[in-house]
């Protein structure tokens, strides 16, 4: 096994960003897409995404060059906290938070019904200072916030959740990841931090990287 904080890890650096709206979580496309080469930071060479957010998603994501950070993060073994604010059509009911909390059905690519797990669904007001986005939902419109907290990440969960009790998503932005949180960052921004300073908020001091390794095609995709 190898401890955090051991000398592999003492050359790599680390980024926290806020995805912007309409922008992929990559570096390379066979797509015409916007991609993270396009923030025009100086990133080195070697760095990729922990984890995604889809191309309608906004938020905190990180950036490395540490390939193993991804294992020790989103191992199936290891249920982190993401927090995310989501916009949905229509005032949602309390019956709708509660299916949303006690688990309900989705549809997962390749595996087909998913059950999702018990999370932290809060109907809250509409956040202040929210970064501007092109194509917003129209304010004279019906509309609800939530506040979701979820330990996994199938792909577009939180969307399918909101799609199974009537109530589309408009806007959703990934705002912490344990203790790790986006603050007063603005779409594009970047931010290089230290090591010791991030695995602290990720609570990894005390972990150790699993030695399995596992498909990490829908790990942390809650969007």
């Amino acid at each position: 096994m190898v401890l955090l904080g051991s000398k592999l890890n003492k050359l790599e650096r680390y980024f926290i960003i806020y995805k912007p709206y309409k922008m992929i979580s990559q570096f390379i496309s066979p797509y015409k897409q916007r991609l993270l080469g396009d923030l025009g930071y100086d990133f080195p060479e070697g760095t990729n995404a922990v984890g995604r957010l889809d191309n309608d998603s906004e938020g905190l994501i990180i950036l490395t060059t540490d390939k193993s950070l991804a294992n020790r993060l989103l191992h199936p073994t290891r249920k982190h906290k993401r927090s995310y604010i989501v916009q949905v059509e229509r005032k949602v009911e309390e019956e709708a938070l509660k299916k949303l909390r006690e688990g309900l059905n989705i549809l997962v690519k390749k595996k087909g019904v998913y059950t999702t797990q018990p999370c932290e669904v809060t109907l809250i007001n509409k956040p202040k200072d929210l970064p501007f986005r092109e194509h917003t939902f129209r304010e004279e419109l019906p509309q609800s916030w939530l506040e979701f907290v979820l330990t996994e990440g199938k792909n577009r969960q939180i969307r399918k959740m909101c799609s199974a009790v009537r109530h589309d998503c408009k806007r959703l932005i990934r705002t912490k990841i344990e203790n790790l949180e986006l603050g007063q960052m603005q779409p594009g921004e970047v931010k290089e931090i230290e090591q010791k300073e991030l695995f602290e908020l990720l609570l990894l001091t005390d972990d150790v990287m699993p030695i399995t390794r596992w498909n990490t095609d829908d790990a942390d995709r809650a969007d």
